[in-house]
């Protein structure tokens, strides 16, 4: 049986991964987010996406995808990226006309994500949707986060946002997470509070020296299982 946690338990940890590239132990959190990752893969619907030149992870909800890259030098636009239905946020406010040009809105959809750099990627054989996210273990570790507490593992986005999973999802209530900065939003003339399927709320983040602080996140949660 799961562990359900309260929500306020949940939210400080749902922003928490940009801030745990302090462990110590980077080599053992690599490794061990390809196989938590290679079991949210098999419960999880996984598709080619040969527009932006790779895998995609859909949500349940089929509103929200996880993008990553079957070869960097190859990306039209970004190696990770968060892709999510415009709709809810224009309900919500959005005037597309003021986000800033590291959010991108194209036929109802709002694309968030980075260009980690410009190499091949190395394979055996074809490529798959886990091998490529082993090669982005291999060349850019530092993109991926790991925070204790809670058992979850991520993978930075940029500015802000972020695509969780669970280290265990037979433990975890929150088995994948997509995580949006709300900053740039209501910039942009969104309340975050009224966004149809996404949660709004301040979550605790560790700052620069390691001190605790509380942040806004716009959160997408599902349990697989």
């Amino acid at each position: 049986m799961k562990k359900h946690k309260t929500p306020v338990s949940y939210l400080g940890t749902a922003a928490l991964l940009l801030a745990l590239s302090s462990c110590n132990n980077l080599d053992v959190v690599g490794k061990n987010s390809v196989a938590s990752f290679q079991a949210v893969l098999e419960q999880q619907r996984i598709t080619a996406d040969d527009t932006n030149g790779g895998w995609s992870l859909t949500s349940p909800d089929g509103q929200a995808k996880f993008i990553w890259s079957k070869d960097f030098s190859q990306s039209p636009l970004y190696d990770v990226m968060l892709e999510c239905d415009a709709a809810p946020f224009i309900n919500a406010g959005l005037d597309v006309n003021r986000l800033p040009e590291t959010i991108t809105v194209y036929d109802g959809t709002i694309m968030v994500g980075t260009k980690l750099g410009q190499e091949t990627l190395q394979y055996t054989g074809e490529p798959t949707p886990l091998a490529s996210y082993q090669e982005l273990v291999r060349l850019k570790r530092q993109s991926i986060g790991y925070h204790g507490a809670l058992d979850h593992y991520g993978v930075s986005l940029g500015n802000g946002n972020l695509f969780e999973w669970a280290k265990d999802m037979g433990t975890n209530d929150k088995d994948i997470v997509f995580v949006l900065n709300p900053a740039p939003f209501i910039a942009a003339g969104v309340n975050p509070a009224t966004i149809e399927g996404w949660v709004f709320a301040k979550v605790t983040v560790d700052d620069e020296n390691g001190k605790p602080i509380e942040v806004d996140k716009i959160l997408k949660p599902f349990n697989l299982r």
